[in-house]
């Protein structure tokens, strides 16, 4: 089909068969939300004892998905559309065209102003997470670190694009995210001495007298070489001084109530022994996002998820540049030397009402947006027709999907992904109550080109 007959076509939607990965730290086997996604979405089997850590939505090669279907969306879910998609192997049964290459014959789908941005690709990759224990502390590099990192290191930094990203939270959900303030920094250097013993006593002696209103600047720098040096200790050191915090944290609990931060320090150690990371955790803000509230990441931004399920998207990319809290390769001269160092409480989205029913996310980078969507039974709703593309992901309920002026209703429910080409009006009706997400092209580029 090319693009002439996508437009004439009255059903331009596309069911999605999506990919998983099984990273060590996802929830198990039914207890992960990944793990349902995924076995409705293709008609597998959930295997009970293994992890199910994330469900890519989008073209990247290390997940992609796949069109199912040559016409149209099918009736009811993917069953029987053929074995979940590993990453891994890539593997994929009948002829299903993957969804990057059905783009590039049928560029129009995107809509002119993401062809004219970023050419025949999709500019966002969409996911959910489900995560049983602490994701490394980890940053992601800038569109001119990226393309250096891919050239030099092919094999790890898979990509040449930077990753802004976005977690929107289903569960409670916890994260480290952004250096603590001046005011905190200086108590982790008075009241905690493990991480003193790792640093230079000149550095910790400087920060404590600076004036942090005058002397920006010198706050930055002294953070960077404090944690670089607290990051780069040797195995030895940090296992002994890892042990001390432990038995030191242990024994304080007795006699009072540990603060959420000490708690959580002995819970990364528990997951993490004589890591690093347990440690470095003091230096970072310690977010806790209710359902329905959200943390947008730039580049050069240090953070680690915890716990908690989510729904996230961000940039094509999969470039990870990590130092603690991980078995994975670790960078730390390179993680050390491109974070921002910027201090303070990272700003959480709460949404605002597109509709009675749907509530908006607008991150500040072009290249998405996420939408919430809670439709009672019997209720209706339309996500206005974009000048981008749309992935629809259902996670819960069942109801109905009508593509603009089509006269003719879809069925989605629980595990649907679906594909919208830019221009499409997507009017919503439930059976029951349904719970979805759409992630897209960010409006505010939309609208402002």
């Amino acid at each position: 089909m090319d693009s002439s007959e996508l437009v004439k076509n009255h059903r331009p939607l596309r069911r999605l068969r999506c990919s998983v990965q099984h990273y060590d730290w996802g929830r198990t086997g039914r207890d992960s939300l990944v793990g349902k996604v995924c076995a409705l979405n293709s008609g597998s089997e959930i295997q009970l004892n293994k992890p199910y850590a994330e469900f890519w939505m989008g073209i990247h090669a290390s997940g992609p998905s796949f069109v199912v279907g040559s016409t149209g969306i099918e009736n009811g879910n993917g069953n029987g559309n053929g074995a979940a998609v590993d990453s891994h192997s890539h593997s994929h049964s009948g002829a299903a065209l993957s969804l990057k290459d059905w783009i590039v014959q049928n560029p129009s789908v995107l809509g002119d102003k993401v062809l004219d941005k970023w050419g025949s690709d999709l500019p966002f990759l969409f996911k959910i997470l489900s995560v049983a224990k602490a994701l490394s502390i980890q940053a992601h590099p800038d569109k001119e670190l990226a393309k250096k990192l891919h050239k030099l290191h092919p094999n790890i930094y898979k990509d040449d694009s930077h990753k802004p990203e976005m977690a929107l939270a289903v569960t409670e959900f916890e994260a480290l995210c952004g250096f603590v303030s001046f005011g905190e920094l200086k108590d982790v250097i008075r009241y905690i001495p493990e991480v003193v013993e790792l640093i230079d006593s000149n550095d910790t002696s400087q920060l404590l007298h600076i004036n942090d209103q005058v002397e920006g600047e010198k706050v930055k720098s002294i953070l960077r070489s404090i944690f670089t040096q607290l990051m780069s200790a040797s195995k030895e050191m940090t296992t002994e001084a890892v042990s001390k915090l432990k038995i030191r944290l242990q024994m304080q609990s007795q006699v009072r109530r540990l603060t959420d931060k000490e708690n959580l320090v002995l819970k990364l150690e528990k997951e993490y022994p004589n890591d690093i990371g347990v440690i470095s955790a003091f230096f970072l803000n310690h977010i806790k996002l209710n359902p329905g509230e959200a943390l947008y990441l730039g580049a050069n931004e240090p953070h680690a998820y915890i716990s908690g399920e989510c729904i996230e998207v961000m940039a094509t990319s999969d470039n990870v540049v990590r130092a603690g809290l991980t078995p994975k390769h670790r960078d730390v001269q390179t993680l050390c030397s491109m974070l921002t160092y910027k201090q303070g409480f990272p700003e959480i989205l709460k949404g605002f009402p597109l509709t009675p029913y749907i509530t908006r996310y607008l991150p500040p980078f072009d290249e998405f947006e996420m939408d919430r969507c809670f439709l009672p039974k019997g209720a209706s709703t339309v996500f206005p027709a974009v000048e981008g593309p749309s992935i629809f992901v259902v996670i819960g309920g069942e109801g109905a999907m009508q593509a603009g002026s089509s006269s003719s209703r879809d069925v989605v429910m629980e595990g649907d992904v679906i594909f919208a080409p830019a221009g499409t009006q997507i009017n919503v009706k439930t059976v029951s109550e349904l719970h979805m997400y759409r992630a897209g092209v960010n409006s505010r580029f939309l609208q402002t080109l």
